[in-house]
């Protein structure tokens, strides 16, 4: 798998007969900002505030603040759309008594400490994206992931879900064991997309 400018170069391999091979080439901008919009409707439908607007303010990542529970997206600065799924993330296992409030920088706000409310994230981002059918390769960009990105994606792909025990004992997603004793549908799919207020 090789980069070229903003694209992944994905080649899969297709056998057609045992002497026949053909290779497809699937090119996907993971700058796109096409893919903002089947986002933001999938955020409409899990009750994630946000507001297209203009942001003066610090931003941690281009293009995207979080202030007063909302998600603010300034698209002409956004760089990444898989970015606006992730800072989605924050606010959606944040606990529900602090979400209305909750802004950037939003470290000191949290329960958890920044790495275990960083894994829930992750894993709310990757359920988030397969649920609104975006290509995982504009999640987890070249440019984000400190340059793990594939590592994190191929891990998700092959089952190994970071983050899920916790968005378990909350009660948003279940593994594969819990979600067949449960009669519930195993991660990636959730439970709840919002985290509760019962547990902290």
């Amino acid at each position: 798998m090789r980069k070229i400018k903003n694209y992944y170069t994905l080649r899969i391999n297709i056998y057609l007969s045992s002497k026949n091979q053909k290779l497809t080439l699937l090119m996907i901008d993971y700058k796109d900002h096409s893919y903002l919009a089947p986002i933001l409707k999938f955020f409409d439908q899990i009750g994630i505030a946000y507001q297209l607007t203009q942001i003066t303010e610090p931003m941690f990542l281009p293009g995207i603040r979080i202030q007063d529970g909302i998600l603010l997206i300034d698209t002409e600065h956004l760089l990444y759309p898989g970015d606006v799924i992730y800072e989605a993330g924050h606010l959606a296992v944040a606990p529900p008594e602090v979400r209305p409030k909750l802004t950037d920088p939003i470290k000191e706000q949290l329960d958890f400490d920044e790495a275990t409310h960083e894994m829930m994230t992750l894993a709310w981002a990757y359920a988030a994206a397969i649920k609104s059918e975006i290509p995982l390769e504009v999640l987890f960009h070249p440019d984000g992931y400190k340059g793990q990105h594939l590592q994190i994606m191929q891990g998700y792909q092959s089952g190994m879900y970071i983050g899920l025990p916790m968005l378990q004992w909350l009660g948003m997603a279940y593994d594969a064991n819990n979600a067949h004793q449960l009669g519930e549908k195993p991660f990636p799919e959730m439970k709840l997309w919002l985290r509760p207020p019962s547990i902290k």
